[in-house]
């Protein structure tokens, strides 16, 4: 601070006011990651995508969600104009990943879901394609659809990435706690707190919603 701010600052002040966040200040880590956005017009916006994609995740648990949710657009949009494809498609995962909190019509999140499968074949990003394609498959059974998902990925990134498991474990869960499935419940959300202590160390709506629904299955299951 006493030398000045630079270009990289908005990613030093997003990152601590998620960690913040995270750790139960949540005011602290709100003032700091709208500090980070206010400085972007004043250093530059090349890491705009990144820095609006953190800090939607800290607003909407103080802004309206559905509301704060549109932010990612704007991530997404700043992440192709700096060229940051990642952010892009980051932006857009968090986005359509919290239209369950959001109360989004099923319908309306399946449209969603096919349009950025589309968009992470376009950009050859397989483990954004299989966290979407995750999350499509429950929608598609709440929906009462008998379209099958199939995530020919999946099996390789499970065995090597913690993120991929994670979610496959959680995915599995939820949606035989959503259809009364005891023991494939009682089996994923096991597997699904052994692997979930590895989780980013930013705020993210996701945390949320995992901590309530396995919260819901281990008192269905205990």
């Amino acid at each position: 601070l006493a030398k000045g701010m630079s270009p990289m600052s908005p990613i030093g002040f997003v990152h601590l006011g998620a960690l913040l966040s995270k750790r139960g200040d949540i005011n602290s880590g709100y003032r700091y990651v709208k500090l980070a956005l206010s400085l972007l017009d004043k250093v530059g916006r090349e890491s705009a995508g990144e820095v609006i994609c953190i800090a939607t995740q800290v607003k909407i648990f103080v802004e309206p969600i559905q509301a704060a949710l549109e932010h990612h657009n704007d991530g997404y949009a700043a992440s192709m104009v700096a060229g940051d494809v990642f952010n892009a498609l980051l932006n857009t995962l968090l986005k359509n990943s919290c239209m369950f909190v959001a109360g989004v019509k099923l319908q309306t999140m399946r449209e969603e879901y096919d349009k950025f499968v589309r968009l992470a074949k376009e950009n050859n990003h397989s483990i954004f394609l299989v966290h979407i394609k995750q999350i499509q498959r429950d929608v598609l059974r709440l929906i009462g659809s008998d379209e099958e998902v199939t995530i020919p990925e999946e099996e390789k990134l499970i065995a090597s990435n913690n993120s991929v498991l994670k979610t496959f474990c959680f995915r599995k869960a939820y949606i035989s706690f959503m259809f009364r499935s005891y023991d494939d419940a009682k089996e994923y959300v096991s597997k699904f707190f052994d692997c979930h202590e590895n989780a980013w160390a930013s705020l993210m709506v996701t945390h949320i919603y995992n901590a309530l629904y396995t919260g819901l299955i281990s008192f269905w299951v205990a």
